[in-house]
């Protein structure tokens, strides 16, 4: 109502003459147009800024985590802050192939294993801590539930300073402590907070929601933008994932938000090497057809990844709401703690993420031969050694990702499919160099490099990153921005379609996606529709509703003991539809007129006028009444209301000492007629952002429909008892888990039974 006032205000003030009617100047005028000009420049100061702050977050993140993740192996003597890389910078550091500057803790393997795996721990147990006791809402992605955010859904805090904080400051401690988790997921969520904190300071945004879902747009698509140095990548991401309405303004925004992010952390140069992103790479050889079969077999790797991986990700987070969600520290320890022990004995597991996929996108002639990844006479143990990181990555990032700490899993998916690809690659080298004359490798040059093992773990990540997220153009151009390399657009499409059609195949949904399920929360997709089924099937029938004319004391008794959000408003003599108001609406006013006075109980309350005339008009109400897009509709234009234009930012008292409420009554709410089919319903909730839907039949009300209506009827009709439960059937992974945690209660339980015996014996011997 306030926008709409707002935009009220605006259309009168563009009525304004440059001359007034005497010829003077029209200071009015000249008011009104510094207004727009003032507003126009606050929005691109906005977008500006949020930009600026979410490059130097994405910066300093960058920075923290390298040096953390080096600490693990040993320090910097020409400066504790300095990570290896920047310690060995100068070529008079090197001697014999050895950085002087840099020591390692000690040169006893146990010994630096040891401290390895005690620097992991500690690492876990600080940021699971922080989350734990300053911001819970820093755990997770945070991706889904910003989804659910711009489709309408309130959680409150969730983009608050306090998670942008911790999250902050914990992403990097995650990180470094070697999970098999990335940070790509948390920047997107710490990009939304800066998005959130930056646009509340000013009121033009505070006062408008489609203000600030485009701000958290834009705010999204910078943080992909930074965690892959992809600014059309981002702007993607947002179109593909995140928003169901996404207008030109959005995208303008989007696309200048993610620029200015990206030139920022461009100019801060984290790495000193003038890339954005860690695995940039450059490649300058072309592909041969004859590899494209090779290339169907990564997308089927991708494909399988994704489904698998989702599945079992999410009994696991089952197994872990049952059983775990109060140990979250503990798990985290555990979880950090089993990692290092296992990946240090992997050369791919051992280092970062980031710095593995760097070294497999690397050509071998570009420095790319780390640990003798090139060399002809280790390639079959590299493959091993390729295939068992391959192997034990899937089952850290299906154990580890829904833990509560900050968890993306954009990275080391993308580090899965890399070292499958390039062991796919090697093989395939391998395969030509034992015969170079075969009539399959007849298109290569027999003084040319032939087969490209980088490319093909450049492939393997997109595959991996398309079958999780279930995206397809935006990986395509993320990794044209991340390689440069206009030939391999056509490889990654190719990829990138295999890897959806086996998804398909598998019935697979995006982790995203089930996330949402899985958590409850209430958000349609974009594909889900129910067909044959009207409207009267699912709405609610008892309602909790306020009449036209009502005493203060029954305002407050309803805002007490009834448990809804809002309230239809009727004539007090029937059930004829007058408008919708908000809980919140009512206790701002309610508040504001204790402020003002201590009105008594019996004070009476109008929310709307009782009028038969009225009633007349509702009776000839049309199926459905448009609203704007954002799903807030303010009061239909009466004299009454637009007598004071300013009367809603006041407290109304009408005569005989009456509240007014008229103002914050919705007039015109959203309402559909009973027999209109579901599907319709479900695409005005897509599209148009209601909370709430009422239902009418010839002018009275007869029930209303949310979109949690929705989805419990879309769960009953596939036979699921609840959206969390459905992921709660038993299977291997999950009896697997069942009887881990069944045999680990029972040991433990016999433990205590024998210590209890054992200390009766000694007490009956004395």
């Amino acid at each position: 109502m306030l926008e709409r006032n707002r935009r009220m205000r605006q259309k009168t003030a563009r009525r304004y003459p440059f001359r007034n009617p005497d010829g003077s100047f029209s200071w009015d005028w000249a008011k009104y147009q510094m207004r727009w000009a003032g507003r126009a420049g606050q929005d691109s100061f906005i977008v500006t800024a949020v930009g600026i702050v979410i490059g130097i977050t994405a910066a300093l993140v960058s920075i923290v985590t390298e040096w953390l993740s080096d600490l693990k192996m040993g320090f910097c003597s020409d400066g504790w802050w300095l990570n290896q890389q920047f310690c060995c910078w100068e070529i008079d550091n090197m001697e014999g192939g050895r950085c002087r500057a840099w020591q390692p803790w000690t040169h006893s393997s146990p010994l630096s294993w040891l401290l390895y795996v005690i620097s992991a721990a500690l690492f876990s147990f600080l940021a699971a801590h922080l989350v734990k006791s300053y911001a819970k809402y820093a755990a997770g992605s945070g991706i889904s539930e910003i989804k659910c955010i711009l489709s309408g859904f309130v959680i409150k805090g969730y983009l608050g300073i306090w998670t942008f904080v911790i999250k902050a400051l914990t992403l990097p401690l995650v990180i470094a402590s070697g999970l098999s988790v990335g940070k790509e997921g948390p920047s997107v969520h710490i990009a939304g907070c800066v998005g959130n904190i930056i646009a509340r300071c000013f009121v033009s945004f505070r006062r408008s929601e489609s203000k600030m879902r485009e701000i958290i747009t834009a705010a999204s698509a910078a943080g992909v933008a930074v965690a892959f140095g992809s600014p059309i990548g981002g702007v993607m991401f947002s179109i593909e994932e995140m928003s169901h309405i996404f207008t030109v303004k959005t995208m303008w925004r989007s696309f200048f938000c993610a620029l200015v992010a990206t030139v920022t952390l461009s100019f801060m140069n984290p790495y000193r090497t003038g890339k954005l992103v860690l695995f940039q790479v450059r490649y300058d050889r072309d592909w041969h057809f004859f590899e494209i079969f090779f290339f169907i077999i990564i997308g089927v790797f991708g494909g399988l990844y994704g489904a698998f991986v989702t599945r079992f990700n999410l009994q696991v987070m089952a197994f872990r709401r049952k059983h775990l969600a109060s140990y979250p520290v503990a798990e985290a320890v555990i979880l950090a703690t089993l990692t290092a022990v296992f990946g240090y004995f992997n050369r791919f597991l051992r280092i970062d993420m980031n710095e593995s996929l760097a070294i497999l996108f690397k050509e071998c002639e570009g420095g790319g031969d780390y640990e003798n990844l090139c060399q002809t006479w280790a390639q079959w143990p590299m493959v091993n050694s390729l295939i068992i990181a391959t192997i034990f990555r899937i089952g850290f990032v299906i154990v580890s990702y829904g833990s509560k700490v900050p968890a993306g899993i954009f990275v080391p998916s993308m580090a899965i499919g890399a070292t499958f690809g390039r062991m796919v690659g090697i093989i395939v080298k391998a395969m030509y160099q034992a015969y170079p004359t075969s009539g399959w490798f007849a298109a290569c040059q027999p003084d040319v490099p032939c087969i490209t093992p980088g490319t093909y773990a450049l492939l393997g990540a997109a595959a991996a990153l398309g079958g999780i997220m279930r995206l397809t153009v935006t990986v395509v151009v993320i990794m044209f921005e991340l390689t440069g390399a206009l030939t391999y657009i056509l490889p990654l499409m190719i990829v990138l379609l295999v890897t959806r059609a086996v998804g398909d195949l598998c019935g697979a949904n995006g982790i995203a996606d089930e996330m949402i399920r899985f958590n409850g929360y209430p958000f349609l997709e974009k594909e889900e529709q129910v067909y044959d089924v009207p409207v009267s099937t699912v709405m609610r029938k008892e309602l909790t509703t306020m009449n036209a004319t009502m005493r203060l004391g029954d305002i407050q008794h309803l805002l007490d003991t009834a448990a809804v959000q809002g309230f239809p408003v009727v004539n007090s003599h029937s059930k004829v539809l007058r408008g919708y108001i908000g809980r919140t609406e009512l206790q701002f006013v309610i508040g504001k007129a204790r402020r003002a006075g201590n009105p008594s109980p019996n004070t009476l309350c109008e929310l709307a006028s009782e009028e038969h005339s009225l009633e007349m008009e509702h009776a000839e109400h049309p199926m459905i009444t448009p609203t704007p897009l954002d799903g807030h509709l303010g009061p239909m234009s009466t004299e009454e209301d637009e007598a004071a234009p300013e009367a809603i930012d006041d407290l109304s008292i009408l005569p005989n000492e009456r509240l007014n409420f008229k103002p914050w009554v919705n007039k015109t709410p959203l309402t559909v007629a009973p027999q209109l089919p579901l599907e319709i319903v479900m695409q005005l909730f897509k599209r148009m952002g209601p909370r709430v839907i009422l239902v009418e039949r010839y002018g009275s009300i007869v029930g209303l429909v949310t979109i949690k209506d929705v989805l419990r009827y879309t769960a009953e009709i596939e036979h699921v008892q609840s959206l969390s439960n459905r992921y709660d059937e038993w299977s291997s992974l999950d009896s697997t888990l069942e009887e881990a945690y069944s045999w680990w209660k029972d040991t433990q339980q016999g433990t205590l039974d024998r210590l209890r015996s054992l200390w009766a014996r000694v007490v009956r011997r004395r």
